[in-house]
Formats: structure tokens, sequence, C-alpha cells
């Protein structure tokens, strides 16, 4: 009887070790991919608990093709060797496409800001994208941005305006300001005017709740009816 029971907890002893290595490999799983979630941006701690446990109920052959779509995403998806902008094909389709106004270039900030105006399907221009805005508190410069492939761009002479769309902010003003600048320094035999996207009072917008910066810029950029 004493050996039965000293064979019994043997087991359990066993059992329980078994059920916490058990434990420790998926828990370290799941914590592993909770942490790497929560670096998204606009991801937090508590979204990507909620995205790891939706992503266990699903079906494995989702879940499978989904982890082999993140393994070989910076290998299909690079830059734009034209534009910058992210793309499978060099050129990108936007840059490749005969129809769209080559005599436009839109000029943004991040790639991700294309997807944004394309959205809205009114500009039919190019595309260039700076990889950022001149922060000099940061250690970013002009030297740091896509700005000389822009100006080899418009040396070529076909284009006839660059629209600088930078958020309304200092730094996307100051870089607006710079590239007025040095495109203007190009000294070129058919100047290219240089314009900013509209910023002030949006759509539907109420003057009791707009903030003192957005009614200065809409007072600034009144147009004539």
């Amino acid at each position: 009887m004493a050996e039965w029971t000293y064979l019994s907890s043997v087991c359990n002893v066993c059992s329980c070790i078994e059920r916490q290595l058990f434990l420790f490999y998926i828990m370290n799983t799941f914590d592993e991919l909770t942490n790497n979630f929560s670096r998204l941006p606009g991801i937090g701690k508590k979204s990507a608990i909620r995205i790891v446990n939706w992503l266990l109920k699903q079906d494995k052959i989702y879940v499978q093709k989904f982890s082999q779509n993140l393994g070989i995403l910076q290998d299909k998806v690079k830059p734009c060797s034209i534009c910058g902008t992210w793309t499978e094909t060099d050129p990108c389709p936007i840059c490749s496409n005969p129809l769209r106004d080559n005599s436009q270039i839109c000029v943004v900030e991040q790639a991700q800001d294309v997807s944004t105006i394309e959205a809205y399907g009114e500009y039919k221009g190019l595309y260039h994208v700076l990889g950022g805005l001149i922060r000099p508190l940061d250690g970013i410069g002009p030297a740091q941005l896509a700005i000389q492939p822009l100006l080899a761009r418009i040396r070529d002479g076909k284009v006839a305006e660059v629209i600088i769309a930078t958020n309304p902010t200092v730094e996307g003003d100051t870089t607006a300001l710079y590239l007025n600048k040095v495109i203007l320094e190009l000294g070129l035999e058919n100047p290219v005017k240089v314009t900013r996207l509209a910023t002030g009072i949006p759509v539907g917008g109420d003057l009791e709740f707009i903030d003192k910066r957005t009614l200065a810029l809409s007072f600034r950029g009144r147009s004539s009816l």
C-alpha cells in the first residue's frame, strides 16, 4: 500500500511538471506575440492581447497564410526607385502609368500618405516621398530626406508644378519653405510653380469650435468667390 501511494505521488509530481512546462512554453509564445503586436503603431498591450486571442480562435490555414505574408513582406514590398512609395513592381503602378499627369508632383512625408490621397481619386499627377520632415532637434536635416532625387526629377524639365502636401505643423512648414527655396535656386528656364495644399476650416466645421491656428490659416488661405 505504501509503495502504491509513493508511485501515485511520483506520477502526480510528474504530471504537474509536465503541465507547468506546457504552460511555460505556451505563455512564452503568447507573451512574445503580445509584445510584438504591442510595438505596432496605435496598438497597446490590451489591444495586442486581444489580437493574439483572436488569432488563436481563427482557422489554422488563415493563421499560417498570415504568418507567411509577414515573413515575405520586406522581401516583396520595396520603395519605388522613382517616387519612393511602397510597391511590388519597380517602377510602381503610378509612376509607370502613362495616363498620369507627369507635369505635377505631389510631395508627401511618408509612403502611406500616397494611399490616403489616392483613396480620394481627385489627384491624377505623380508623387514623391520625402521619407520624413526636417527636424533639427532630432538630427534630421535635408541630407536625411529624399530631396536631391526630387530636384533631379524637376531638372528633367517635364514638371510644371510641385504640390507640397506636408502636414500643417512647424516641421511641415519648415520643410515646405525649404523645398520652395531650393526649387527656386535651381534657376530653371521655365520656373516650376510651387504650391501647398490648402489648410483651414473643414467642410461642415463650426467657427465656435475651431482653434486659433486653424482659423488664422483659414484667413491667410482665403479665396475669391
